[in-house]
């Protein structure tokens, strides 16, 4: 009964890791006993908190930069370093990085294992492949719900946006986008992939006009790191015996 009787009190004090813990030994003192079982707890709270993060930001996969190969063909500008970029301060200064270049490069592959580290610091991240973003856009659009879909990305300080430029826009899809990257312009931060250069973008917005004021928004205060070389993918399905 005093179990039963400890856990709802600490369920009420919103302290429910520590009755799984409360049986551990080995302390010299009740205070370094309590400091243990609060620490615990905050322990677990951040464990919870950034399992949550990660499945709130809907990454299609697992990535980290534990395997990651920067390899030759990724330039970065001046003066921007890797250990700037993976220390995530862009994310807090609201900065964006713009990955640019040859499909199959390592672009989403970072683009995703950064997203991953800002879920892990506690900062608020969403993925979308940018069709797909489009194609609700214009879902809520026609719906009548496009504010509310809006105040979704309310808390959200991160933003991955994959795969720009593999499928064209309409008019209206181009439009919606534009409105939703100007709303987070100096609120927010976006990480954006592309296997096409800016100066190709016509090619999915249309509008010139568009496009250009797109980008200035996308580019002022970016980190644009170009990407070219042989597609990993490619070369390792060439490689494999037949």
């Amino acid at each position: 009964m005093e179990t039963d009787r400890l856990e709802e009190v600490c369920k009420q004090l919103r302290l429910s890791h520590i009755p799984r813990v409360i049986e551990t030994e080995g302390f010299e003192t009740k205070e370094d006993w309590l400091l243990y079982l609060l620490e615990n707890e905050l322990k677990c709270r951040e464990e919870l908190k950034t399992a949550r993060l990660f499945k709130q930001a809907k990454f299609p996969v697992r990535r980290t930069l534990d395997n990651y190969d920067w390899h030759d063909h990724i330039t970065l500008p001046n003066p921007t370093t890797k250990e700037e970029l993976t220390s995530l301060s862009f994310i807090r200064q609201k900065e964006n990085a713009v990955f640019v270049g040859t499909p199959g490069t390592g672009k989403t592959h970072l683009a995703c294992a950064l997203g991953q580290m800002a879920t892990q610091t506690g900062v608020e991240t969403r993925f979308w492949r940018v069709s797909e973003l489009v194609g609700e856009l214009e879902r809520q659009w026609k719906n009548n719900t496009l504010e509310t879909f809006k105040h979704r990305f309310d808390k959200v300080k991160l933003v991955v946006l994959d795969e720009m430029g593999y499928v064209p826009f309409t008019k209206e899809g181009a439009e919606l986008l534009f409105q939703l990257i100007s709303d987070w312009y100096e609120t927010k931060s976006i990480i954006l992939t592309s296997n096409l250069e800016f100066s190709q973008w016509n090619k999915v917005f249309i509008d010139t006009r568009l496009t250009a004021a797109l980008v200035d928004r996308l580019i002022h205060h970016a980190h644009i790191l170009s990407f070219t070389g042989e597609s990993y993918r490619l070369k390792n399905a060439l490689s494999k015996p037949k």
